[in-house]
């Protein structure tokens, strides 16, 4: 099993949607499934099967953060100043594109690369972790495959405040 990366906001941001789950959506799904019930036939009834079918994704969320909580590895960020570490946000001149993409390191619970955000696991994210402005730095995706990028910029961006915990 796979052992999550998390940092100390991570496990907090879970325990907060755990105790949501459990302490206000599990209440009203509870509800929702009585309500659809009694409105008699169960085979033809949508609303009966809609509702449990959310309460079902929603103990099965609670189950798969917990799991993800009893197994985790809590990670700090020990990056000098001048070094890529996590959280922090990464100019990156692609050598093969000619392009400068923008990235944030993240755990890979936070990982979202459609909005910039890498993980510390991802081949990049492993790649460019405590290197500096200026490196020149080989990401090897396979054993067949990689490519080279260059380090323009490393921006402190601490905050991990508006990222979500992925979905499963």
């Amino acid at each position: 099993m796979m052992r999550e990366k998390l940092t100390k906001s991570d496990v907090e941001k879970i325990q907060a949607e755990i105790e949501h789950r459990k302490l206000v959506e599990r209440r009203e799904l509870i509800e929702a499934v009585k309500e659809a019930r009694s409105h008699g036939d169960l085979s033809e009834n949508f609303e009966y099967h809609a509702a449990k079918k959310e309460k079902n994704r929603n103990e099965s969320r609670i189950r798969y953060l917990e799991r993800m909580l009893k197994t985790a590895v809590i990670v700090e960020d020990h990056s000098k100043e001048d070094e890529v570490g996590l959280n922090n946000t990464v100019e990156l001149y692609c050598e093969d594109d000619d392009e400068v993409e923008t990235y944030r390191l993240v755990t890979s619970v936070r990982g979202s690369s459609l909005n910039g955000l890498v993980s510390i696991e991802s081949p990049i994210g492993k790649a460019i972790l405590g290197h500096r402005e200026g490196d020149r730095v080989y990401v090897k995706v396979n054993d067949d495959y990689g490519y080279y990028v260059v380090i323009r910029k490393v921006i402190n961006t601490q905050s991990e405040e508006d990222d979500q915990i992925r979905s499963y």
